[in-house]
Formats: structure tokens, C-alpha cells, sequence
């Protein structure tokens, strides 16, 4: 059996060798596909090449797609998925590649990400670090947290008692993921998390009038906190529409300041204007980066292989945070005559660069069509 600690290094860890060890067996790997086809409307999604697919990029695009699927999963090789004869079904199709096998000139319909995307809160030493900390948040998440701090009687408990762990895995977290992501739930296992992340930093609940509402596990890494685990008491979905989550997170960002820590870790994510926590913790003005960890080398190519209403829906749905030729990070929001950029879907963070506004009519030329059930040819045109 493995050890849990290996495991969590392997997974999570930034060292030379660890990276240098995983990119060595993501050369040898072989890719496999996973085609995704919806019950109803949207488009066929699929997801190729290296690890992972099935924890973070695929059901990430299926829940934005919004409708139950049917998957099947087939061998492939990297020659077939650069010249497409893998993904023939496909609409929208996801390759996850290690940084050096990515192509030099990307394929045409394509754009490249991260794989992965780190949020980070960087702290300032101030006189009064608690109020440093409110002049990140978000005003209207500052005026909710004030009043809600007093009307609710707030407050935040530390511990280290592996009881208190017990509870918040089970009490909290779990159900929290459940009603949340149902069966695409994804955490790190009981055990590993009590040995590789509690027992090395700390728990923190939230307490309304002494009662143990919410909670988060944070590992310490030096002098930087990282945010590993979550949960409101029950899986509750009031606690959503009443600001606990956030309430919680600003008080652990001020007891951070207080005791020198000098950064926050939020969490990674999918780099998707669109994921949920992204716009959540964009209230704190967290910088954006590429994750400190193997997920750094990893690079997802999202490539178009048909036009379609569906197709178009979902990409103006579904903004994304891709990497410039620099390797810098730069919002896209497409759009076309009939349907308008997702601007409500906002970008702005450190870390990013700008905003590139794409008309799908030049993005998508020269693709097939779907129309009543059949194939059409598109006219080509330049881009």
C-alpha cells in the first residue's frame, strides 16, 4: 500500500523531483479519449491525453453544459488527436498535453490554457492588518460580512483536535460536496487528509453565536497558508445566501495577517471565467497564477471541431483564461452578431493581462456544420 504522504506529494507536490519524476511518466503515457454525449441539447464534448480528465476538465464542461451524458472512453494516440481523426464525433474537444509537447503552431479553432489556475492573496504587513485585509474585499462583500459579523455574532474558532477534524469531515465537507456535485464530487480521502493536511496545519470554523456553522482545513507551508478543504454544517444551502463562506474566508485571511503569515493559497480551479468559485473568490482580488505545483507543466488545448448553435451557446457561455505566446494570462469572451460577450462574466485580477474580444464567425471558419442533423461545409474565409 502506499503511503499517504507519497501519494499527497505526488499529486500536490512542487519539488524538482517529483516534478521531474512525473514528467518522465507523462512521456510514456499513452492517451486514452473520452467522448461526452449529451441526452439532449449541447454539444459533444471530449476529453484526451494526459491524467485527470475525469477529476477536473470533463465534468467541469459537462456541468456547464448543463444536460446528463452518455460517455465512452476509447484508446487513441498523440497523432491522431493532433490531426483530429481521433475526436470524428466531437464538437468541442479538450487534450490535456505536458507544456513541452505542445504544439508550435496550434491548430486552427483552437486556444490554449492552463491547466489549471492558483488563486493567491498576498499580505501586507500593515499596523493593523485586519483592516488591510477588509481593503481587499470586494464593497459589497465588505458591507455584508460588517453586518452580518454583528447581527449573527461572528466569530472564528482555531483548532488542532483531530476530533474536531472527524466532525468537519464528516458533518461538513462531505455533505457539502454531495449536495453540491453530487456524483461528480472530487476531495482528498479522510485518512490522507488527516495525515497530510490537518496534521500539518490547522482547522478553523466559523461560529454564529458559539455554534460551529462552517469550517475550512488548511495546510501550512512555510509562511504561506493553503486552503485545502471546505464545509457548512450539514451541506446547508443557506449558508450560501447568508455569506458564511465568505464571512469565514475574510477571517482567516485577517488571522493570517495577524500571525505573519505572508500569503493565502485559495485553491486552484479551471481556468473558465465561468466556474463559480472564480467569480467567488475574485471578490478578494487574489492573484492569478499558474499552480506551484505539477500542474504548472500540464496545458489543455481547447480545439472546435464543428459549428453549431449549441457550440456557439457554449463558448459565449463559458469565457476563458488562455496563455499568450509570452505565456501570459489573458481573458477571451466570444461573441457574434446574435449572441452578446459574456461580460458579466469578469476577468479583472493581477495576474491578468487584458481582454481579447473574439467574433465567432472568424474563430469558427472553415468548420463543418451542423444543420437538421446533417454535415455542411461552411464557406472558408480568413480569420
Amino acid at each position: 500500500m502506499i503511503p499517504h504522504s507519497w501519494r499527497y506529494v505526488w499529486n500536490n507536490g512542487g519539488g524538482p523531483l517529483v516534478l521531474a519524476a512525473r514528467g518522465v511518466a507523462e512521456a510514456l503515457a499513452r492517451p486514452r479519449l473520452t467522448l461526452s454525449v449529451p441526452r439532449g441539447r449541447g454539444p459533444v464534448l471530449a476529453y484526451a491525453g494526459l491524467e485527470h480528465e475525469l477529476t477536473y476538465v470533463l465534468p467541469f464542461l459537462e456541468q456547464r453544459r448543463g444536460t446528463p451524458s452518455v460517455r465512452t472512453r476509447t484508446g487513441t494516440s498523440w497523432a491522431e488527436l493532433a490531426d483530429g481523426r481521433a475526436a470524428a464525433k466531437t464538437d468541442i474537444l479538450a487534450v490535456g498535453h505536458h507544456r513541452r509537447r505542445v504544439p508550435a503552431q496550434l491548430p486552427r479553432h483552437s486556444l490554449l490554457l492552463p491547466f489549471r489556475i492558483t488563486l493567491t492573496v498576498p499580505l501586507d504587513a500593515a499596523d493593523d492588518p485586519a483592516a488591510a485585509v477588509l481593503r481587499r474585499i470586494s464593497r459589497k462583500a465588505r458591507q455584508q460580512h460588517a453586518r452580518e459579523l454583528r447581527s449573527r455574532v461572528r466569530t472564528l474558532e482555531v483548532s488542532r483536535d483531530e476530533a474536531d477534524f472527524d466532525s468537519f469531515y464528516d458533518h461538513m465537507h462531505l455533505p457539502t460536496m454531495g449536495r453540491r456535485h453530487g456524483d461528480a464530487a472530487r476531495s482528498e480521502a479522510k485518512e490522507s487528509a488527516r495525515t497530510c493536511i490537518f496534521r500539518h496545519g490547522a482547522m478553523f470554523f466559523l461560529c454564529e453565536s458559539g455554534r460551529r456553522v462552517a469550517g475550512m482545513l488548511c495546510r501550512l507551508e512555510g509562511r504561506t497558508l493553503v486552503i485545502r478543504l471546505a464545509g457548512v454544517d450539514g451541506g446547508s444551502e443557506e449558508a450560501y445566501r447568508s455569506g458564511t463562506y465568505m464571512a469565514l474566508f475574510i477571517l482567516i485571511l485577517q488571522w493570517a495577517a495577524e500571525h505573519g503569515f505572508t500569503r493565502v493559497d485559495l485553491s486552484g480551479g479551471e481556468p473558465f471565467l465561468s466556474k463559480g468559485t472564480f467569480q467567488f473568490k475574485r471578490k478578494m482580488h487574489p492573484h492569478i497564477s499558474l499552480p506551484p505545483n505539477h500542474f504548472r507543466d500540464r496545458r489543455l488545448l481547447i480545439r472546435v471541431l464543428r459549428d453549431s448553435p449549441e457550440v456557439r451557446d457554449f463558448l459565449v457561455a463559458n469565457p476563458m483564461l488562455t496563455l499568450d505566446e509570452g505565456g501570459a494570462l489573458q481573458a477571451v469572451h466570444f461573441h457574434d452578431d446574435e449572441r452578446p460577450p459574456r461580460l458579466d462574466l469578469r476577468w479583472q485580477c493581477p495576474g491578468v493581462d487584458g481582454q481579447r474580444l473574439v467574433h465567432l464567425d472568424a474563430f469558427l471558419t472553415g468548420l463543418p456544420a451542423r444543420q437538421s442533423g446533417h454535415v455542411l461545409k461552411r464557406s472558408e474565409g480568413a480569420l
